[in-house]
């Protein structure tokens, strides 16, 4: 699980990498979040070489690598998926096999779509009852359990009220995510807009040089307005 699909592509397919170093018959599995496209790549090369592989992106933040209960999405063939199993399932509870190679990459990108533009839904939210002269952390515990509610919302809003922008997840990852997700819609001609304004968001949060901070810093862009 690395960073950033050119790490990706440098360690799976450049000169000495795992793809040509790897034993025939291996099965490489690749859980960071990055590109449909170098994942069906990294498949074609891995088969060419008698190879299996699967991209098999994770969610759940810290608190779900810490505590086992990953959700793990992956793309592949069936049996190089039901080899990984085993693996897998010491990582997550939550774990599919979405199709062929890509797929999990894909449905990784779905989950970012929602992730990012959820923040601003919350974000705005607590910003709004800030501005109205309201305590945003009694108005967390009255929304954050109903239909406002999400995972975010019930674990990053808190930690955004009380100051504490130390990253589950970076902003400088968001954004890489964001990039990819947008590229992939340009791709298949779907428009989305409340992903767009969640890039130009995190894009300002970036410019004020909070790249290494959790996306819950996003808040902090709203008070400082």
């Amino acid at each position: 699980m690395l960073g950033f699909p050119r790490d990706v592509e440098q360690s799976y397919l450049g000169a000495g990498g795992i793809v040509e170093r790897s034993r025939k018959g291996a099965l490489l599995v690749d859980m960071t979040t990055s590109s449909p496209v170098l994942a069906r790549r990294i498949s074609a090369a891995a088969s060419a070489r008698g190879l299996e592989a699967i991209d098999a992106p994770v969610s759940g933040g810290d608190v779900g690598a810490r505590e086992a209960r990953l959700v793990i999405m992956a793309g592949g063939e069936a049996a190089a998926y039901d080899r990984a199993l085993p693996i897998l399932s010491l990582l997550g509870k939550n774990l599919a096999l979405q199709g062929p190679a890509g797929s999990g990459q894909h449905c990784k990108m779905a989950n970012q779509i929602a992730c990012a533009v959820g923040m601003v839904a919350w974000c705005e939210a607590l910003a709004y009852a800030h501005r109205a002269g309201l305590d945003p952390a009694r108005v967390h515990g009255s929304i954050s359990g109903g239909a406002a509610g999400s995972w975010a919302m019930t674990n990053l809003g808190p930690r955004a009220l009380s100051g504490d922008f130390a990253p589950g997840f970076y902003v400088k990852h968001i954004r890489k995510d964001i990039g990819i997700a947008v590229a992939s819609a340009q791709e298949m001609g779907l428009e989305l807009p409340g992903l767009d304004c969640a890039r130009m968001l995190y894009d300002r949060v970036a410019g004020k040089g909070w790249e290494e901070f959790g996306t819950q810093v996003l808040y902090r862009l709203y008070t400082s307005l």
